[in-house]
């Protein structure tokens, strides 16, 4: 079909796509978040702070207030004294729970939680022949931060062939692939975004002058109805919005290859407006939460994560990154502004 059927081969592309837009993938099930710690416990060190990872609302793993050499000996009449990022005795706190003796849990971990936590400990060294007495004092300190998934959103890029760029129906067919693909995607609660569509004349060596739409947009959670999905889920809402952009992702990858078969096996007469094979491409990108950003020279353990600011920075938006505060001293952590 040449150039000046445009509005015919529209309609049989739009068409296609219609028919493509509602075959949906399976479901999957939810994606368990990267266990950072590795195991339940984490042991001091008397040469080294500790750095420990707690995700918003959970539990801290055990931290140990001894070095994994000395939990495999006997310790006599040992003494062990916790103390908070404020300066206060952890005893009796209701953030705290001091399980097993020496061992202690933060419970339900929240970004002003984050901070340096320091463990004394005291035991007895009894000499074997003489059977003297030594106090030995010994102390362990561990940097606990908050952190959070960061939120995934998704840049695609697609290209299609056109008989011109002045053709006419280039614009309709971009504002149809958007309705079809947002309608393909509205029941995870995701939405197109940041659309935008240029049409570019490429010479080949071999096959001349050639017309493409070059097509890009991005795929992101938030569409209206996620507010209920978060309700029921308030504190680990990243984690559903994430598997259900990533799901919407997948389905539109699905979706342009259903519409790939349909161009060879499906449609008579050729289009004016073809997907070209192979042009599909998706790359992920990664926001914080105001309060949160990422350092992975600060944080290599945890640099995929969005690590909570810290005193003398701050992120007042979606940004990756924590700002240094440049006129006044914020002390806290997780601050979204100066002030």
């Amino acid at each position: 079909m040449a150039g000046h059927g445009g509005a015919p081969a529209l309609l049989a592309m739009a068409a296609l796509l219609a028919a493509a837009a509602w075959v949906r993938a399976e479901p999957k099930g939810e994606q368990l978040s990267i266990d950072l710690i590795g195991k339940n416990e984490v042991y001091g060190d008397t040469r080294h702070e500790v750095n420990v990872y707690v995700k918003v609302s959970t539990n801290s793993p055990f931290l140990v207030c001894m070095d994994l050499a000395l939990s495999q000996e006997k310790i006599i009449d040992p003494k062990y004294l916790w103390i908070g990022p404020d300066g206060r005795n952890l005893k009796g706190q209701s953030s705290a729970e001091l399980a097993e003796p020496g061992k202690l849990v933060l419970v339900a971990f929240r970004e002003s939680m984050s901070g340096a936590y320091s463990c004394t400990l005291a035991h007895r060294v009894i000499e074997a022949t003489t059977q003297e007495e030594t106090e030995i004092v010994e102390a362990y300190k561990f940097m606990v931060y908050a952190y959070r998934e960061a939120d995934h959103a998704y840049q695609v890029f697609v290209r299609f062939s056109t008989s011109h760029c002045r053709l006419r129906a280039n614009t309709l067919y971009f504002e149809t692939l958007k309705q079809i693909l947002n309608r393909t995607i509205s029941h995870l609660k995701c939405h197109i975004t940041e659309s935008s569509c240029k049409c570019h004349s490429i010479r080949t060596p071999k096959q001349g002058l050639q017309h493409e739409l070059f097509v890009n947009f991005q795929v992101h959670p938030f569409a209206p109805g996620l507010e209920e999905v978060c309700h029921k889920v308030p504190d680990d809402c990243e984690d559903v919005t994430n598997m259900r952009v990533q799901q919407a992702t997948e389905q539109i990858g699905k979706f342009f290859l259903q519409l790939r078969d349909a161009l060879k096996h499906q449609v008579e007469a050729v289009p004016a407006i073809q997907f070209v094979e192979n042009s599909f491409s998706m790359t992920p990108i990664d926001s914080c939460r105001p309060g949160f950003g990422k350092d992975q020279h600060s944080h290599q353990n945890c640099a995929s994560c969005c690590v909570v600011c810290g005193p003398g920075t701050y992120s007042p938006n979606n940004e990756v990154t924590c700002r240094t505060c440049a006129w006044a001293r914020v002390r806290v952590y997780g601050a979204k502004s100066c002030n």
